[in-house]
């Protein structure tokens, strides 16, 4: 399905201050340079607050990662999950309309929100209140049909009950979540077989945290929960491998890819390498440097399998044969240069030292094993 922006867009978007913080302590989780794996959840932060994603935003989260726009529109427009036009300013609702929930009826689920919302989906109610959408399983089967409301599903529903879950909404009121027949959560519609002498609490887990924090609907602006960063000011685990000058130099954070230092358009990884003495890689279409690791027309003996290495597989396996490396000991002799070398020819750049491939060959040289090869087996 062709999912595109809407046409028309806000001038600018902000964090509110609490959601700012709460975005940059997501950004901690990831070491320098891997900032762009914080894309999803500070994506999905932006639309809790606005109730949609737009352009202004997505392009403000590019800039806090340090990403190219098109990398973050490709994740935006990629998942479901992500509404690109404007929603109901007090709800959205996403009615399920797979096998279970189309059984038991929730044609006539759809028909309610024609009748009381919009005629099509996602188009705004009149009020601009509501707006909705039919979307694909939302595994609540057990208590079809249902829909989800923000963050919290209301079941068992029927047209009535759900035509007045609307009225209640567009008169202010925020609806309990969960069952709404009466049932505590998915036992038979007869009546609980088993724990029949549960006598806990009148609504399950669930439900009443939505009703304690009274939030199924609202717009998060940061300030309903603390702000938690577990993972910040803990001691790193003691690693069981030997560490020395070189693993530590191997292992030092790479810096993001695709933000320009200059007008050449240098990256800063590129930069780095460069700073650090390394040659910056040949532009495409240019000649290679002279330096190169030694390349084999033929494997001496038997070609060793490559594919113990962890992340080569058949193709690029095919790949580095024929670059003329055959066995473990070439790429185990490997330089930084030759490291720069090699990976201006393969297809998925980076993967030498993501993986750690000249370590791994080491080991597979002298005979041992790596717990990826012998995994491979």
């Amino acid at each position: 399905m062709l999912r595109r922006l809407h046409p028309d867009q806000p001038a600018s978007f902000a964090f509110t201050p609490a959601n700012q913080a709460w975005a940059e302590a997501q950004i901690t989780k990831y070491p320098e340079g891997r900032q762009a794996s914080a894309i999803i959840p500070l994506l999905w932060r932006a639309q809790e607050q606005e109730g949609w994603l737009t352009r202004p935003a997505i392009e403000h989260i590019a800039d806090m990662l340090g990403m190219a726009y098109i990398r973050a529109l490709e994740v935006a427009t990629f998942y479901f999950m992500f509404q690109l036009q404007p929603v109901g300013s007090v709800a959205h609702f996403q009615v399920c309309g797979t096998l279970s929930c189309m059984i038991c009826g929730a044609e006539k689920l759809i028909e309610v929100c024609k009748a009381k919302i919009a005629p099509r989906a996602h188009m705004l109610s009149a009020d601009g209140k509501f707006s909705w959408e039919e979307v694909e399983c939302l595994g609540a089967c057990s208590n079809a049909p249902m829909v989800q409301i923000g963050k919290d599903y209301y079941e068992d529903l029927t047209a009535e009950n759900f035509a007045q879950l609307i009225d209640d909404l567009a008169a202010g009121k925020v609806p309990t979540a969960g069952p709404q027949n009466g049932r505590f959560a998915s036992e038979p519609l007869g009546g609980a077989t088993t724990l029949t002498d549960f006598t806990g609490e009148a609504q399950n887990g669930s439900v009443a945290l939505a009703t304690r924090h009274g939030d199924t609907i609202k717009r998060i602006d940061g300030t309903e929960v603390p702000l938690l960063t577990p993972w910040q000011d803990k001691p790193a685990k003691a690693s069981k491998r030997k560490v020395t000058a070189k693993t530590i130099k191997d292992h030092e954070p790479k810096p993001a890819l695709s933000t320009p230092v200059d007008e050449t358009g240098v990256s800063k990884q590129e930069a780095q390498a460069t700073k650090k003495g390394n040659p910056k890689p040949a532009a495409k279409g240019a000649k290679a440097a002279d330096a190169q690791p030694q390349m084999l027309k033929a494997p001496k003996g038997k070609a060793d399998d490559l594919k113990k290495l962890k992340g080569v597989g058949p193709k690029l396996e095919g790949v580095l044969n024929d670059l003329g490396v055959f066995h473990f000991w070439q790429v185990a002799a490997w330089t930084d240069d030759d490291v720069v070398w090699v990976d201006e020819r393969l297809k998925f750049k980076g993967r030498i030292e993501r993986d750690g491939w000249i370590e791994q060959a080491k080991i597979l040289a002298e005979g041992g094993e790596t717990e990826f090869s012998k995994r491979a087996k």
